[in-house]
């Protein structure tokens, strides 16, 4: 959706530029030179240019390899059958399809590949733009977005475009839209039974809302075996224009609209037929309560919920909530079920998966131009993820565990709650081969004031894996404490990570993250935060605070921060000097703290091994 930027590969370099001194303003810089300074190794981006929502993941029925999609001037993609290692589908990341055909004559936005599709072979079936602008605050263009079917004979290089019309040529009838698009294709024995349907049959989430009512998810279900028609169901899931879930604090805002909608089920190993069902969306809001304003609001958001028949219709009930991503640049998320017998699942003994990535945008939605030309490339995907039903044991039945949250409870005996909630952890072969580098420990440490002191050892690089764990006592809990540490330090620099215990948030404070931000405009120095709470644990005939426990990935500039695999949040820090690699404690106000189980990955792997550049 967004456009695009390209150079020629001779263009790209480093000459002349200077990391042991003050930065000059960037955009006088040549178009090109920044292309390493701040790109990570161990990500999903293209080999040039902007990337966009990640789409298209599939897995090819015939060897098991892994398809990983994304928007690239129409939509690219490549293949791992490690989940650690891809090679492009096309040279120079060349797209498997663009806009210019009777369907899509503007635009190719987000879709979905049903790998056994028509002919047996892959099926992409996109959203095709036929008119723009299209926008939540604005009336809706009739014909605008439609569904389209192509097919790709080549495993997945090209996908040809079927010589024919949309397959769902609008909105259902008479429905005022906000949007209607990023159709994304599943399978659910549930919903066989529950509807009577054929055994395996496809169903289709498109995404979007309703104007002057609230954003919307439209259901469909496959109704021939070519996948030419598709039996509208209705809004199976609906929410009032901009309200919450609870308070809000857990998961955001339902907004005017819903975007890249997937639907799966899960249990606690991973993906399950027979599992409870879950999404994940991206919702579009602005501050005004009811009356829609133009804004960059957007929240990246799991829900869980129960599927019923009301009223003949089916409906799906959320029962809790939460953030997929508390990065405010990171968006638009994709999955796909990986199934134990494909390759990288049958190397590694995974089991069933739902296996998500998450666009990070690095533009801020191309309302920042961070020198956009001298990098020559925008944007990455993080680390994928798999998610399942996460448990929080013993919990302390408190006031804390019973608020609307993005948990519920799953036990409940003498006064102590289990609690359910959305498990989120890096994609286990690419967290093996992460914590595969050189690695050293640091020692614990207890602190009660204010100190900000360097480890021992820091990494000669801007590529490790922090993982440490931060324990406290019960008067810390509800104080000013904050607690955590300053990453890509020099004298010159650092990001700040800490957990602030008055408001149960993970903040990122990058005021003085990047030196370039002072040279140059649109370096995004905002900070970041996001909520987590750390529960009461019932030990030992005593409430203990839970211990939090912290996986932070530092990829170059672009940052992932793990907590207690219920919590991310990705950002970028653009540090400049060369000397910007040091580890520090941190902490901030009066109460103790302790650091423990202090492990340093260097290095990182290269996803790319096969790239020239």
């Amino acid at each position: 959706m967004w456009s695009l930027v390209f150079f020629a590969a001779g263009a790209l370099g480093q000459a002349g530029i200077d990391y042991n001194s003050a930065p000059p303003n960037l955009s006088t810089l040549a178009n090109g030179s920044l292309f390493e300074t701040w790109r990570p190794r161990a990500h999903i981006l293209p080999p040039f240019g902007q990337i966009g929502d990640p789409c298209a993941h599939y897995v090819d029925a015939e060897t098991g390899t892994v398809h990983f999609g994304w928007l690239h001037d129409g939509a690219s993609g490549a293949t791992t059958d490690d989940l650690v290692t891809y090679k492009d589908l096309n040279a120079d990341g060349a797209p498997f399809i663009e806009a210019g055909g009777l369907n899509d004559p503007v635009a190719v936005f987000d879709g979905t590949v049903i790998n056994v599709g028509v002919d047996g072979k892959p099926t992409f079936l996109y959203t095709s733009v036929s008119y723009l602008p299209i926008q939540w605050t604005i009336a809706y263009t009739r014909g605008s977005e439609t569904q389209s079917l192509a097919v790709s004979y080549d495993d997945g290089k090209n996908f040809t475009k079927l010589e024919q019309g949309p397959v769902i040529p609008g909105p259902p009838f008479a429905v005022n839209v906000t949007g209607f698009r990023d159709p994304y294709a599943f399978q659910s024995t549930q919903l066989d039974t529950l509807l009577n349907s054929t055994d395996g049959t496809w169903y289709l989430v498109i995404s979007g809302g309703v104007h002057g009512d609230g954003p919307s998810q439209f259901l469909y279900r496959q109704y021939d075996p070519e996948f030419q028609y598709w039996e509208e169901l209705g809004q199976w899931w609906h929410e009032v224009a901009n309200t919450t879930w609870g308070s809000g604090n857990w998961a955001g805002r339902w907004g005017f609209n819903f975007e890249v909608s997937n639907i799966f089920t899960l249990d606690e190993e991973g993906y399950s037929d027979d599992g409870a069902f879950f999404t994940t969306l991206g919702a579009e809001w602005s501050l005004a309560p009811i009356v829609p304003q133009v804004s960059d609001f957007r929240d990246a958001l799991w829900v869980s919920g129960d599927v019923t028949i009301e009223d003949g219709e089916v409906k799906f009930i959320p029962s809790y909530a939460g953030k997929l991503e508390w990065g405010h640049s990171a968006y638009a998320t994709h999955g796909q079920v990986v199934r134990a017998d494909s390759k990288p699942s049958n190397a590694s003994g995974a089991p069933d998966r739902f296996i998500s990535t998450t666009w990070l945008t690095g533009d801020y939605y191309g309302t920042l131009d961070p020198a956009t030309n001298q990098q020559n490339w925008t944007g990455a995907l993080l680390l994928p993820r798999e998610l399942s039903i996460g448990k929080i044991c013993n919990v302390v039945d408190n006031e804390l565990a019973r608020e609307v949250g993005s948990w519920k409870t799953s036990r409940n005996e003498s006064g102590v709650v289990d609690l359910s909630t959305l498990r989120q952890t890096i994609v286990r072969e690419s967290l093996a081969a992460l914590l595969e580098g050189e690695s050293f420990q640091e020692d614990s440490r207890t602190l009660n004031s204010s100190a900000v002191i360097p480890f021992q050892q820091s990494p000669q690089s801007k590529f490790f894996v922090l993982e440490a764990s931060i324990t406290v006592p019960q008067s810390v809990r509800g104080g000013d404490v904050k607690a955590g540490f300053q990453i890509l330090a020099s004298e010159y620099e650092s990001t700040s990570i800490y957990y602030q215990f008055s408001n149960e948030s993970i903040m990122v404070d990058r005021a003085n993250t990047s030196a370039a931000a002072e040279t140059t405009n649109d370096i995004d120095s905002r900070n970041e935060y996001g909520r987590l709470r750390l529960f009461d644990i019932a030990q030992d005939g005593e409430a203990t605070v839970e211990v939090l426990k912290l996986t932070i990935v530092v990829d170059n500039a672009v940052v992932e921060i793990h907590a207690n695999d219920r919590f991310v949040l990705s950002t970028w820090a653009r540090s400049w000097y060369a000397s910007s690699t040091e580890l520090r404690f941190f902490h901030e106000g009066e109460g103790e703290v302790t650091f423990e189980n202090i492990t340093i990955h260097e290095g990182l792997f290269d996803a790319w091994p096969d790239r020239a550049y």
